[in-house]
């Protein structure tokens, strides 16, 4: 059988935020990259010089380390914001084959289970 086979009159939902997100993701993530990285990079520049004292430099470099992570925090957020946007333009997509099949109870359960030939009757066929 095969499982990525459209069933017959599906169509894909409309489109939301996920794809306005999706879109701007790698605008989102080079700003919250370098924006980061240029205040780190004004603060070094403006701090460090012929004249700059050891305890000056210590929270330039601490300053490095914070940023460091600022923009790791960033990066797993923009990816977890992508794989959510993933998730759902997924969802939001047509039917396929393994979406059709019957469950095998409903909202009033019957009193005896379904016999083998009722199941192979509410089973889809093979190939569609």
């Amino acid at each position: 059988m095969n499982w990525l086979q459209k069933l017959p009159n599906t169509r894909r939902s409309a489109s939301g935020l996920e794809w306005t997100l999706w879109n701007k993701l790698p605008l989102i993530a080079v700003i919250g990259t370098l924006f980061p990285l240029a205040v780190l990079a004004l603060v070094y520049l403006v701090m460090s010089g012929p004249s700059a004292e050891p305890d000056q430099m210590r929270w330039v470099f601490l300053l490095a380390f914070v940023v460091a992570g600022l923009v790791t925090l960033h990066w797993s957020l923009v990816l977890t914001l992508a794989i959510g946007c993933f998730i759902v333009m997924v969802m939001k997509g047509p039917g396929f084959v393994a979406d059709g099949y019957l469950l095998p109870h409903s909202d009033q359960p019957r009193a005896s289970f379904e016999t083998i030939k009722e199941a192979q009757a509410n089973r889809p066929p093979d190939s569609w």
